[in-house]
């Protein structure tokens, strides 16, 4: 009995770049105008509000709180509403509005009308917007490039963050000492409207839920929470995540004051020290993948949140070792480190998320996620100003490195430590228990 030759199987062709997808590229066009006003943006209103509006450690604080209130506030409804929309016409009408909200300052500033309570209105309203951009983002992406995708995207995406972060406080710095502070406001205006356009070339459409289908806004709402808290890794994950950026708000409040103030660094240095320690970030975004691969994709996770904490510790330590080590140098540094560890842990958790939940939920999920995680930043940023005022900036900064150290534990204790792959939706289709 002859048996007929087995034919060999050939190879699964390799899956094309997302640089050849049209939409994504659209997509990832707008997000870096958008990255680049919200980097514009995140140093001009501080650096305003301390040299010109003269703000305290308290009114620092506060700011700080204001541009993240947003997600404690609505973070839990804006997911379900999220998921009644269109993801692609929620995006292009948050950039919109980020738009006017700063055009409006921008009109109230060259007019001599500035103030702190002008700020804080900007801020609450930026941070509002931001919520639902968020939200649609990261629940758009899975939908756009497919599962087995996201982890590509969400790396381009973080490299493009990344760049923005290095590129934005730079140009900020260089031209805030040539340009005054309204017209460099005016110019994040412009990149939000760019945003806008390209995110609206996009002709990947997707149809919102029927609204027969709907039901109340609060059963919505819990089961989205309900997936989050339920699942035994994601809690553990939303976790670590919360704390560390509870205590990170301290410090990122105190951080223009103390290099300001305390070690005299002007504009076009601070703008150099935070572009410096972004590239860091850039290095974390390209090497985040590598870094799954070889250490496997649970177990990075841990590894790089137990990192954050001796980078973070460089930022106070400038101060002690100035005579030694010129400060700018070693905040850089230490910048650098520590963002590289936090993209890494970022892109590896988020993609996690993504492959996880089912698609009908992402939004609710992604919400319930940013409120938990995001909503301790407010609360962390008002402590900090508070904090900064009656112990003083740098050790409300030592108290934050405290804190980095310590949301480590929730992960780094966890079965993340012992596993190498992480779960997926389609091996896991409901929550582990």
């Amino acid at each position: 009995m002859t048996t007929s030759p087995v034919s060999p199987v050939p190879p699964a062709p390799r899956p094309r770049s997302l640089l050849r997808h049209r939409d994504f590229r659209r997509l990832w066009a707008g997000d870096a105008f958008g990255q680049l006003g919200a980097g514009l943006t995140g140093l001009v209103l501080p650096v305003y509000a301390v040299q010109h509006l003269h703000a305290d450690e308290w009114q620092m604080g506060a700011l700080t709180a204001a541009e993240t209130a947003a997600f404690l506030l609505i973070g839990l409804p804006a997911g379900a509403w999220v998921d009644r929309m269109r993801r692609r016409q929620v995006l292009i009408t948050a950039d919109l509005v980020r738009a006017a909200v700063l055009a409006v300052v921008v009109a109230l500033a060259l007019s001599g009308q500035a103030s702190m309570t002008l700020l804080y209105g900007a801020a609450l309203a930026l941070s509002a917007a931001t919520v639902f951009f968020d939200v649609a983002h990261q629940s758009y992406v899975p939908g756009l490039v497919g599962l087995d995708r996201v982890s590509e995207g969400n790396a381009k995406l973080q490299a493009t963050h990344s760049v923005a972060q290095v590129a934005a406080p730079a140009l900020g710095g260089a031209l805030l000492r040539v340009v005054a502070a309204p017209l460099l406001i005016a110019f994040t205006v412009l990149t939000y409207l760019v945003s806008a356009a390209w995110i609206g070339r996009i002709r990947h459409r997707e149809e919102p839920p029927s609204r027969s289908a709907r039901r109340p806004l609060r059963l919505e709402i819990a089961e989205g929470l309900g997936f989050v808290l339920r699942h035994r890794l994601l809690r553990r994950v939303v976790a670590c995540t919360s704390i560390g950026n509870l205590f990170g708000a301290m410090g990122s409040a105190m951080t223009v004051l103390y290099a300001m103030r305390t070690l005299g660094l002007d504009e076009r240095a601070l703008g150099a020290v935070l572009s410096a320690g972004a590239i860091g970030g850039l290095v974390g975004a390209l090497a985040a993948e590598p870094c799954a691969r070889l250490l496997g994709q649970a177990r990075v996770i841990p590894l790089a949140a137990l990192a954050m904490a001796p980078a973070y510790a460089l930022t106070p330590a400038a101060a002690a070792w100035a005579d030694h080590l010129p400060a700018q140098a070693t905040l850089a540094a230490g910048g650098a480190v520590f963002s590289f560890f936090v993209v890494v842990y970022n892109i590896a958790q988020v993609s996690f998320r993504q492959r996880l939940c089912p698609p009908a939920l992402l939004g609710r999920m992604n919400a319930s996620v940013r409120f938990l995680v995001w909503g301790t930043l407010p609360v962390g940023a008002l402590t900090g100003g508070w904090l900064g005022a009656t112990a003083g900036v740098v050790p409300t900064l030592w108290v934050a490195v405290t804190g980095t150290a310590l949301a480590a534990l929730p992960v780094a204790l966890s079965p993340l430590m012992r596993m190498r792959d992480l779960p997926t939706g389609r091996t896991h289709p409901e929550p582990v228990p």
